[in-house]
């Protein structure tokens, strides 16, 4: 019988959904998820409540869908601010000497703030942002990775009511200056540099380099971190602590439209103008909030680290779900595997509670043998995954080798463009290996054919059939390739883009994104399934497969594979290995045409494999953007296998 993992009870009973289910008489949290679903304004109208949401002004109505679904408003005639919620209202409950976040350097410089020194700090840099001329719906942009001051700038842009452009601190600066670009920011927040495994990576050239470009930036805000020598302009560039003296007077948060932008976050796409996600004041609190609280069961007190970048979703997820609840959370400079233990050892010293990461983390982490065990994981009660399928083997390592059976891992997905999640389970819910159990709360999903008809025991389409108010508010200054993207495939309708699968119990999984599958011959299946199969087999770190265009076929496999050891003793035993398990697990019309050892893969600083970037190698197709990778020499180590 395949593996299930069943909470304890006392890990049920000592829930936030637990006790929101008693009090509100569901038996099952099934039974939960079903009503929200059924009525989502009796869900969303509660939510605010539930989460100690604090308005400026009630909403009169829930959901007014009179311009169609692709234009949902929410919460009509209500006024709040997101950064207020998240960081005034903490104050003002009486938490204000609680920890807001800690942030870990690397070379073991360390910070706290609690909530109240953030708020005098959000503080004087919300002065000098309306002191600069920054009004609302103005978009200040921050080009540096999670650290205090980059959180600062985010939370004080919004409280103002302008917008928070987070981007990628690995992106180089053409990426940066087309980001600057699109969202027509004047104002840089940025910094002069940061370690990474030990060496200095100095951002502030990339940064004068991408205003540049970008023909739109006129101040540049610099963080003090690393104290070297970089490029300054005395008309453009002001140093952070600078810009802060000084002025520690009150701001008051602007009062909002719950559907006014708060937060603006680009994501990369093979070809093409990144897309403009523009998430809103109440969908950047409560999306995450709501998952914190009855998904990953965070309460005061408790401390979440998810290993990811401002420039990421999660990293503002993390801020603001956290800090919603008055919880707090924990960034880490530089990477997890300097030294090998070094991700068990933060967990113990800060006394982690929620840790989460990126499958290919896990995999790293796993591969870097039982560190764990040198470590007190006493106060970690929970796991989570996203930005890709995990594998079963990685998964059960993660629930019984580190978990031992007590921490579930809560696997996730959703998107950048609803600001959360789409399917994930909650403590309470039983669990299958790779899961993500079924669909979030509040959130109508659905697995759908080519037709649009609902499927059950066979591949689809995810999808979700009612709006939510994190979804995206059109695409930045581009409302017909938002409707194109997501509306039009299925009208009325939102197609995400990823192939899932419902099983006869009803357990959800994912295998990747719908452009991940392979169609062989007229069968088509997941990239990610193919690759579980692989990475169980002995000597295999990790691999990626990807569909290569036949003349016959129409798509054969091909799998790049990377080995534990470098080089591999018998590369062609592990090949052989490769190709016969996957015919034996999956079948011989999806056995790899071919099989490249390769000493890496291309992946994201968050450990996410980009698979888009095999392909065009392979293709010869356009790589699209590749300033997102965290290692670019893996390029060439494709073309080598290649014979290019």
């Amino acid at each position: 019988m395949e593996y299930r993992w069943y909470p304890p009870k006392d890990l049920v009973y000592s829930s936030n959904v637990y006790s929101f289910m008693e009090l509100r008489g569901f038996k099952e949290y099934r039974d939960l998820v079903d009503a929200s679903v059924r009525d989502v304004r009796w869900f969303w109208g509660l939510l605010p409540e539930i989460l100690g949401v604090e308005w400026f002004r009630e909403p009169r109505e829930v959901l007014d869908l009179s311009r169609g679904v692709e234009w949902a408003s929410w919460y009509v005639g209500g006024r709040l601010n997101a950064a207020y919620n998240a960081l005034d209202l903490q104050v003002k409950k009486g938490f204000g000497a609680s920890e807001a976040f800690t942030w870990v350097g690397e070379d073991g410089v360390v910070r706290r703030y609690t909530y109240s020194d953030l708020l005098r700090e959000v503080n004087s840099l919300a002065s000098f942002f309306l002191g600069s001329g920054v009004g609302v719906g103005d978009v200040v942009a921050i080009y540096a990775p999670m650290m205090p001051e980059s959180i600062v700038a985010m939370l004080a842009a919004i409280k103002i009511g302008g917008i928070a452009a987070p981007i990628f601190s690995g992106f180089a600066p053409e990426a940066v200056a087309e980001r600057l670009r699109l969202s027509g920011s004047r104002i840089l927040v940025t910094v002069d540099g940061y370690y990474r495994r030990g060496k200095a990576i100095v951002l502030k050239d990339n940064a004068d380099k991408a205003s540049d470009l970008s023909g739109s930036v006129e101040r540049v805000v610099v963080i003090k971190r690393l104290g070297v020598e970089i490029p300054w302009n005395d008309r453009r560039d002001i140093w952070y602590h600078e810009a802060i003296k000084g002025s520690w007077r009150s701001v008051e948060a602007r009062e909002m439209d719950p559907n006014d932008p708060a937060l603006l976050l680009f994501t990369s796409g093979t070809t093409g103008k990144p897309k403009g996600a523009v998430i809103s004041h109440a969908g950047s609190i409560l999306q995450p909030a709501k998952e914190h609280y009855f998904n990953l069961d965070i309460k005061r007190g408790d401390k979440l680290w998810w290993i990811t970048d401002l420039g990421w979703m999660m990293g503002p997820w993390q801020v603001f779900g956290t800090q919603t609840l008055g919880a707090s959370h924990i960034m880490v400079e530089g990477a997890i595997d300097h030294p090998p233990d070094r991700a068990w050892s933060i967990v113990e010293r800060f006394g982690v509670t929620h840790m989460g990461f990126a499958a290919t983390v896990a995999r790293i982490l796993r591969s870097l043998g039982k560190t764990y065990e040198n470590h007190d994981l006493s106060r970690l009660r929970v796991f989570g995954n996203t930005g890709e399928p995990i594998d079963p083997q990685t998964w059960m390592w993660v629930m019984r080798d580190v978990g031992e059976e007590k921490r579930p891992i809560i696997n996730l997905s959703g998107g950048t463009e609803i600001f959360g999640c789409i399917l994930m389970p909650s403590v309470v819910t039983p669990l299958k290996p790779s899961t993500l159990w079924g669909p979030a709360l509040g959130v109508d999903a659905d697995v759908l054919d080519d037709n649009g008809n609902p499927v059950r025991g066979a591949t689809g389409y995810l999808v979700v059939k009612k709006p939510i108010p994190s979804m995206t508010r059109g695409l930045w200054r581009d409302p017909e390739r938002y409707l194109e993207t997501y509306w039009r495939r299925f009208p009325g309708i939102w197609y995400h883009g990823d192939w899932a699968y419902i099983d006869l119990e009803g357990f959800w999984y994912l295998f990747g994104r719908a452009d991940d599958v392979i169609k062989v011959a007229g069968k088509r299946i997941g990239s990610a399934e193919i690759e579980g199969v692989i990475n169980k087999v002995e000597g295999v770190a990790e691999s990626a497969c990807i569909g290569i265009p036949h003349e016959v076929k129409g798509e054969v496999i091909g799998c790049f594979v990377k080995p534990k050891e470098w080089p591999p003793r018998d590369p062609e035993t592990l090949v052989k290995k490769a190709r016969e398990r996957v015919v034996e697990a999956i079948g011989k019309p999806f056995e790899p045409e071919e099989i490249y050892i390769v000493k890496d893969l291309p992946r994201t600083r968050s450990g996410k494999i980009m698979r888009r970037v095999i392909r065009a190698i392979v293709t010869g197709g356009q790589l699209g953007d590749i300033s997102v990778l965290e290692n670019p020499d893996s390029i060439e180590e494709i073309k080598r296998a290649l014979g290019g």
